[in-house]
């Protein structure tokens, strides 16, 4: 007789997921109520709405790996939710707002919110392959932009067109650029290029007193203009991706927020010329620790 095995499910990682996938579908009931009653206030609910659903996401993972309860079930469900947070409701969100007015040739604007939603859901499947598969790339980095800072991009970004638009000042074709952005984002989903993670950024990292008076200063600053200060984040990391490779490994420690770690290749170098055994004994325990040994 089959035994069936119900997976153990972490209560707060679970409910962290859960905000993210009911802010999503919120968000897409605010896009239809914008599209039928032909008013933006719905549209920006949704997009904080998405935002939202950014910070649920990037809490559970925390959640889950301070309390240790990391698991597979917890993998699953977050891609779920996220193809509903961060695939489907940006992809009907900008369609409503830019994309549906492309239509030369005939439904170019549909077939680029397509695009992104089918690059978004396999850019997912290859996360949840590479983990099942426990194939270690870099915990440090994602292989490929991740879809909620794409979801970020284009939401922040329609957040100031609106913005821009309540304000009278004419944006005239530069809103069409959104349909160009939706399919670099599509591209980079399921790319090889690396993106931080910052799964080291926890509330036991520590900085300098100045990096923390900068952080303080820039998060009051975004609050204050919420408008069009998400963006400038957004963007930001979305250009840091690309020009990451040529970063030099002193500055990407520091923008990452990396914990420093010994070099140990010089110290065991260094004892092997020494010739010490006690020397060569504290490299090695430097090392393990290093590895987690």
């Amino acid at each position: 007789m089959a035994t069936d095995h119900e997976p153990r499910i972490p209560v707060l990682p679970t409910l962290m997921t859960a905000g993210n996938i009911l802010c999503g579908f919120i968000a897409i009931l605010q896009i239809f109520d914008g599209r039928h009653l032909d008013e933006n206030l719905h549209y920006h609910y949704a997009i904080l709405l998405i935002l939202a659903a950014c910070v649920f996401d990037a809490l559970d993972g925390r959640v889950a790996r301070m309390s240790g309860s990391e698991s597979p079930f917890g993998r699953e469900l977050d891609s779920l939710a996220d193809i509903v947070s961060f695939g489907a409701a940006p992809a009907l969100l900008v369609h409503d707002i830019v994309l549906k007015e492309l239509d030369t040739p005939k439904g170019l604007g549909l077939l680029i919110s397509c695009v992104y939603l089918v690059c978004g859901a396999m850019r997912l499947a290859r996360f949840n392959c590479l983990a099942a598969a426990d194939v270690k790339c870099s915990s440090k980095s994602f292989r490929g932009c991740p879809i909620p800072a794409a979801a970020g991009v284009i939401s922040s970004l329609t957040l100031m067109l609106l913005w821009f638009d309540s304000n009278e000042r004419e944006i005239g074709n530069w809103k069409y650029a959104l349909a160009g952005l939706m399919v670099l984002l599509s591209y980079l989903m399921v790319s090889s290029l690396e993106y931080p993670s910052f799964k080291a950024v926890n509330w036991r990292t520590k900085r300098s007193f100045h990096w923390v008076l900068v952080s303080i200063f820039v998060i009051a600053f975004t609050v204050m203009n919420w408008q069009w200060m998400p963006s400038v984040m957004f963007v930001s990391y979305l250009l840091y991706g690309l020009a990451r490779p040529w970063v030099s490994r002193k500055w990407r420690r520091e923008i990452e927020i990396e914990p420093e770690m010994p070099d140990t290749e010089n110290v065991d170098e260094n004892a092997a010329l020494s010739g010490s055994e006690d020397e060569m004994d504290a490299a090695r325990l430097i090392d393990a620790e290093r590895r987690g040994v």
